[in-house]
């Protein structure tokens, strides 16, 4: 055999080898999980891959998407934040991945932010956060401040709170929630002495002195409660240390926005009776699909003590509302996908209906729970649907913008008096 046909004869049959793989690898649809394994926020991101995993193994028992099967793509950015936006650049140009799901921090939202614009790709965020943003690649399914912070504050003024004692980690979310809270408080009518701000750093273990210092405040003869958006395994040394001075929730309530049944299995829970949180979801719901959600996560988690979460919940309402706008578009392509979603309605798990809207936030209830012995949440309030709001109206910066992400008006932030499409701050 001739040099030249022996070459063409090994080339046609390393081609004709490498084609069922090939074919194989499109026939499926990748899906990026983008959630820290480790790290600070693995106490709670860990769960989030898993419910991503369980929802790809449901759809692909159903014949996954268009015919094809989903493919997860799993990535550690492991609570470092300049690492998501690198692992988020991985997902999208060397895996392309279709969709992305993913991030807990707003500041790793933050930081994928730029690269999912910049080669347009689709992340679903499925954790509260603080609005003052509205990007057309991001679809937050977690909870806006007027869907989770203002009616909990307006909860602790019902039960007569005249003292806010405001605690966060210090980083974008607690900073701009308390900011807007701080302006919200004093349109009801507290005076700006009878709120006390302070921030900690991610993974904060020495309690003590700030615990006392909220104790002292607190002394002052108004009923006084603590509003916590401290955030990740903090929470554990926190609640303990509030154990340790004897707070309970009727001398000094504490109304949580980061703390769910996830972070409680960490936790004697028994001094900690009575205190809050509020959620647009708990474990505790009783309907049907959500005993049928509970159940599927205990067996694909082999495991009868696991729970449930708000953000599994936020994850779950985002993966179905994807499938059933790539299904309407009949295509992954990321700009037929973004249009699609918008006024898609899914299933959410406390008996109602989620719809995404225009500003890509969803509808969501929102619910005010007590800690239970148990580790789960006594639901002591519930509304009806509320709109996700992109933009604060109690913020002068922000009072006059919305998002609106269909024509005409197709931006992130348009200031309705001005009519005009402005640059995000």
């Amino acid at each position: 055999m001739k040099k030249s046909s022996w070459l063409k004869t090994v080339l046609c049959t390393a081609l004709v080898s490498a084609m069922p793989y090939a074919m194989a690898a499109d026939d499926t649809i990748k899906v990026g999980v983008l959630h820290s394994l480790s790290g600070s926020m693995a106490i709670s991101e860990s769960a989030l891959k898993d419910t991503v995993l369980m929802l790809i193994d449901e759809q692909n028992k159903k014949g996954g998407v268009l015919g094809k099967k989903l493919e997860p793509v799993v990535v550690d950015p492991a609570s470092n934040w300049p690492l998501f936006a690198e692992k988020a650049r991985e997902l999208l140009a060397k895996d392309k991945v279709s969709v992305t799901f993913g991030g807990w921090t707003s500041v790793s939202r933050k930081s994928v932010l730029p690269v999912y614009e910049e080669l347009n790709g689709i992340l679903f965020y499925p954790v509260q956060w603080e609005g003052q943003e509205s990007s057309k690649n991001i679809f937050y399914t977690g909870a806006t401040p007027n869907q989770q912070a203002i009616p909990a504050v307006d909860y602790l003024l019902e039960q007569g709170i005249q003292r806010f004692a405001l605690l966060g980690t210090d980083y974008v979310y607690p900073r701009t929630t308390n900011k807007l809270l701080e302006a919200y408080l004093v349109s009801k009518g507290v005076n700006k002495d009878d709120i006390m701000v302070n921030y900690t750093p991610f993974s904060f273990s020495d309690w003590q002195s700030i615990v006392a210092d909220v104790k002292k405040f607190a002394s002052s003869g108004k009923k006084t409660a603590v509003v916590s958006t401290i955030n990740g395994d903090a929470n554990v040394p926190f609640y303990k240390e509030l154990a340790n001075q004897n707070v309970t929730p009727e001398q000094l309530p504490v109304i949580a926005f980061s703390v769910g049944e996830q972070e409680l299995q960490g936790v004697d829970t028994k001094p900690l009776v009575g205190h809050l949180a509020a959620w647009n979801y708990f474990q505790s719901v009783d309907t049907a699909d959500n005993q049928k959600f509970i159940q599927a996560w205990k067996t694909y988690r082999k495991d009868d003590k696991a729970v449930t979460n708000d953000p599994m919940e936020a994850t779950y309402i985002g993966f179905n509302m994807w499938v059933k706008a790539v299904e309407k578009a009949g295509t992954t392509e990321t700009d037929a996908v973004s249009k699609a979603l918008i006024g898609i309605e899914v299933p959410n798990l406390s008996g109602g209906m989620a719809k995404m809207l225009p500003n890509h936030d969803i509808s969501k209830p929102v619910l005010i729970g007590e800690i239970q012995e148990d580790g789960q949440f006594a639901i002591v309030q519930q509304t009806e649907l509320v709109n996700g709001e992109a933009w604060s109206p109690y913020l002068p910066e922000s009072k006059n913008l919305i998002a609106d992400w269909t024509d005409p008006v197709n931006c992130g932030a348009y200031d309705t008096v001005a009519k005009t499409c402005t640059s995000q701050k």
